[in-house]
């Protein structure tokens, strides 16, 4: 659990903000997490020959993947503001980072909407922690910040991310081209979520650090409704 009185905190509250689920504890990278994050990056996240990602960031050489790994969680922070964000939660199983689950908005507070990616080491993979995480940053979503949708998308050979997506209670929602690596081309699947459409787990995930948090993400007209 994150300390409330870590000086950290105190200047960036972020760092105070963990969603605990039955299993994980989803938390904003720190740097302490950087090492644990860079080995699963390392460890493989996809077979090698395929490529699920829109920008074919893991095709990158060992030493420029450390490097970049550090470097996007740095940009993300310094892009923080009231409304306009995108949060990386680090996601622990067993005190181990195994992943990232990120959460997005843009003009949050006319959209109401947020936006959802992730990985998972290989190893970790079938466990069905894709979908847990998933799930608890949505009920962060529409249960602490007032997001009304969620949208989210997957190239469309991906079953194990359309997967999670159908189970959570997302549909279709149009597709798209992309350039995928070696000049070939990919259809992404966009995916479209509606709060009153969520299939909620059986658990309700436990949110620590929220007002503190709510500064950084959200203007201060719509913190009380928010929150």
């Amino acid at each position: 659990m994150v300390d409330a009185t870590d000086p950290l905190v105190q200047v960036w509250p972020l760092f105070g903000l963990e969603i605990a689920t039955p299993r994980l504890v989803l938390t904003p990278v720190r740097d302490e997490h950087l090492p644990g994050l860079v080995d699963a990056v390392l460890a493989g996240i996809h077979d090698p020959a395929e490529m699920p990602f829109s920008v074919p960031w893991t095709d990158a050489p060992r030493d420029v993947l450390i490097t970049e790994t550090a470097k996007h969680q740095w940009r993300l922070r310094a892009g923080v503001s009231a409304g306009e964000w995108t949060v990386n939660f680090a996601v622990l199983h067993e005190g181990r980072v195994i992943g990232v689950q990120d959460l997005a908005a843009r003009s949050f507070p006319l959209l109401r909407r947020v936006e959802t990616g992730s990985w998972l080491t290989r190893a970790a993979h079938g466990r069905g922690f894709g979908t847990e995480m998933r799930a608890a940053v949505l009920q962060f979503a529409f249960d602490h910040l007032g997001a009304t949708s969620a949208v989210s998308g997957a190239v469309a050979w991906n079953a194990a991310s359309l997967g999670v997506s159908r189970r959570l209670g997302y549909v279709p929602n149009g597709t798209a081209l992309a350039e995928a690596r070696r000049g070939e081309v990919q259809v992404l699947q966009n995916l479209l979520l509606a709060r009153e459409d969520f299939v909620r787990p059986d658990w309700v995930a436990e949110v620590r650090g929220l007002q503190a948090a709510l500064t950084l993400l959200i203007p201060g007209s719509l913190r009380g409704a928010a929150g």
